[in-house]
Formats: C-alpha cells, sequence, structure tokens
C-alpha cells in the first residue's frame, strides 16, 4: 500500500489528524505504533555504514520511527520544508544555537525570551564561546538596524514573548535580516502553527517547544526546529546525534497523539483567554492585564496581521495588591492550579515576583510583581467565576460583584 500524502491543498485541521500517520504495514493498524526499539537489525555487511547517519534506522538516537512521523507533521503544519525534533523545547533552542554559530559571530535576540534563551546568549554562549550577543527591544524593527555587525549571524525574537507577551512584527524583521544576509529564527510557542506561522512571513526557523500547546495534555516533553533542510542536517547530525539530544519514542508518540487535536484546542484556548482578558480588564483591581487580543495591546494592530484565527491562550496581569496578596489570591483558586508550563488542557498560573533577574528589561507595570495565566480549556464561565471568587475572598472585589 502506498503511503498517504496529505500536503498544502489540505486544510490545517486535515493535516493535523493525517499527516505523519499511515497504516502499519505490519498489523494493519491504522495508527503509527509505538517502537521502543533503541537499536535495529544491521544489514549482512554494515562494515562501510555510516554510523552518524539519520538516513537509516540504526540506533534511536541516530533517529526513531515515531519522531521521523512527527517530524513529517510538524513540517507540514508549520509550512517548512523539514524538522528536527528534540527531547525539549530547550533541546531545539540550543541545538539550533549550537549548531549555526560558531565563536565569533554576533546574534541579536529578543529582550524578552524564555529564561533558558536569555541565560544562553546573556551567559553560556559569549562566556564559553565567545559569541557576541545584543539584548533589545525587537517590538520596534529600527532597533535591530541599530545593532546590526558585519559579524552579526543570527537574529532571534520571540513573538508574543515569555512572559509579557510583547509582539515583534515578524515580516519587517526577516525583511531586515535578508537585507543583510542574516538569519531569523522566531521561537513560536505561545502562538503555536495554528495562530502563527512564521516561516510563511520570512523566517528562516520556527522553534516550538512541543511540551506546549502542541502536545497540550502536560504530560510529555520535546521540541522542534523547523526550516530549510541544507540546515536542519547539521542540526540534526550536531545537536541530535553527536549531542544526544534525541526525543524518546514514547515522548514522540505522546505528542504525535496530542497534535491531532491541536485546532480543536487552539480555537478553546484562543475564546477563553480573549473573554478572561477583557473580563479582567474590566475590574479595578487589576494594575494591569497584557494580551494581543485586547485593544488596550501595544502590539495589538502587528499581532492582528500576523496572528490569524486567535491570539494564544497566555496572558498576564497584575492585581493592585502587595506581594503576599498576590499569593493569597493564588491560595483561593480552585479550578487553576498553581504550575509552570503552560498550553495544557488544565487552567495553569504563576506568580512571577518582583526578583526576576530579567525585571530590568520589562516594562513598568511588571515590576510590582504579576502572574503569567495559561488559560485552559475549561468551560470559560467556571474560569472567570473561580478568578472572581478567589479575588473576593482576598478583598479586592466586592461579593456582590
Amino acid at each position: 500500500m502506498a503511503k498517504k500524502a496529505y500536503g498544502k491543498k489540505y486544510g490545517f485541521q486535515t493535516r493535523a489528524v493525517h499527516t505523519g500517520n499511515d497504516v502499519d504495514s505490519e498489523t494493519g493498524a491504522i495508527k503509527r505504533p509505538i517502537t521502543m526499539a533503541n537499536s535495529y537489525e544491521l544489514p549482512y555487511d554494515p562494515s562501510d555504514m555510516n554510523w552518524s547517519s539519520a538516513d537509516k534506522s540504526i540506533y534511536t538516537r541516530n533517529g526513531g520511527n515515531n519522531q521521523k512521523y512527527l517530524q513529517e507533521k510538524l513540517a507540514s503544519l508549520e509550512g517548512g520544508e523539514d524538522c528536527v525534533v528534540l527531547a525539549s523545547g530547550v533541546a531545539a533552542l540550543s541545538g539550533l544555537f549550537f549548531s549555526l554559530l560558531k565563536s565569533g559571530d554576533h546574534v541579536i535576540f529578543s529582550s524578552v525570551t524564555y529564561i533558558a534563551v536569555y541565560r544562553l546568549f546573556n551567559e553560556l554562549l559569549n562566556n564559553k564561546f565567545n559569541i557576541e550577543t545584543s539584548i533589545i527591544d525587537t517590538t520596534d524593527p529600527e532597533n535591530i538596524k541599530k545593532v546590526l555587525k558585519s559579524n552579526t549571524r543570527l537574529i532571534h525574537i520571540e513573538t508574543p514573548g515569555n512572559p509579557t507577551l510583547m509582539v515583534s512584527d515578524i515580516k519587517k524583521i526577516a525583511d531586515v535580516a535578508h537585507a543583510n544576509n542574516v538569519l531569523l529564527s522566531v521561537d513560536n510557542t505561545f502562538a503555536s502553527p495554528f495562530n502563527q506561522r512564521p516561516i510563511e512571513l520570512g523566517a528562516d526557523f520556527v522553534i516550538e517547544s512541543l511540551t506546549k500547546y502542541i502536545n497540550g495534555h502536560g504530560d510529555a516533553l520535546g521540541g522542534a526546529i523547523i526550516g530549510k533542510k541544507s540546515y536542519l542536517d547539521t542540526v540534526r547530525a550536531q545537536a541530535q546525534i553527536n549531542l544526544g539530544g534525541v526525543i524518546s519514542p514514547f515522548n514522540a508518540w505522546l505528542i504525535m497523539r496530542g497534535a491531532v487535536t491541536l485546532p480543536l484546542r487552539m480555537r478553546q484556548h484562543n475564546e477563553n483567554a480573549q473573554k478572561v482578558a477583557e473580563y479582567l480588564e474590566s475590574l479595578s483591581c487589576v494594575r494591569f492585564v497584557a494580551y494581543p487580543g485586547l485593544k488596550s495591546h501595544k502590539g495589538h494592530i502587528i499581532a492582528r496581521a500576523q496572528m490569524a484565527p486567535g491570539f494564544g491562550g497566555v496572558l498576564s496581569f497584575g492585581l493592585n495588591a502587595d506581594h503576599d496578596t498576590h499569593n493569597k489570591f493564588i491560595s483561593q483558586l480552585k479550578v487553576i492550579t498553581s504550575a509552570v508550563s503552560l498550553g495544557h488542557d488544565e487552567s495553569l498560573i504563576v506568580f512571577l515576583g518582583e526578583n526576576d533577574e530579567r525585571q530590568y528589561l520589562y516594562p513598568e507595570e511588571f515590576h510590582k510583581g504579576f502572574f503569567r495565566f495559561s488559560v485552559g480549556i475549561e468551560d470559560t464561565e467556571d474560569i472567570i467565576d473561580d478568578l472572581r471568587q478567589a479575588l473576593t475572598k482576598v478583598k479586592l472585589l466586592n461579593a456582590d460583584i
């Protein structure tokens, strides 16, 4: 039976269901099985084999079947030529940077990024490998032009940014990058490919923490890099095979399963987060709300142009209250769970206090402590009611509101 192919003529939801999946040739199962073996049978004479090849099944560190099926699906959903899936989102980020960069290169990166990226660029890569870095506000592409150098190799942005939800214009930044022979990578984790596809806007690479929305169930770790095969062959050889950042077959299978419902879940995340953001913005006890779907958000117009059909499920907000009241508020929540991570089926919230090492890079309103809130797919009314009852119990809201 010939393998079925699902190209761009099919819609996003159809590709999410079918791409990478096929009938198992041995059993006839209509779902790919988990291949848990860590080693594969060799040919009659293996003496001339390339033991570091990812093209043939040799050893699971070189690439397993479940990883390959997932890579096919993600490349299709992101609109990319190829994909490398690794053990975590941070493995994907560090794997791309390690593979692309060399001593003496210069990197420009967003002032608001995931903490591991901040540490990689602000400490590890420059201290250990003599890679020069410039941290700037990429919400204004003109800032990038000011720090470009002859040795600039990469611009890395995160949009929406974690945790302030800053929005950068992918297309404009891609134009600046390519006019100066520089590569552009975009961390798309907060948006997911359902809402935003950076490659279609000119990015060279997209990075996804598969742990978040693409898996969606809070039970697996993984990360992906999507881009041109010529670059990703290098990433695969270095980050996966030589550094050992490969994903486990079970995690790849779990994420493959989760990705099928990505479109359905993202519609609910988008809808819930929009309504929750509007509710919080209406309250006088709320100091600020940062969500790209709000007209009050500085990046709303850009987000509306490059994010469709929605703005994702993460928002940040602060209360008109002291440090301890923020913690008391969380302790009163019943539906919403206090935990790190995001993109789960359940709503997650974390209080980020005044001592974050990146605090100096955040807008002023974030300096008094704030919440990062990953709005789940529960009933919208239950999420809002949970916020309301907790605010009431800490005496920030009247009981009759």
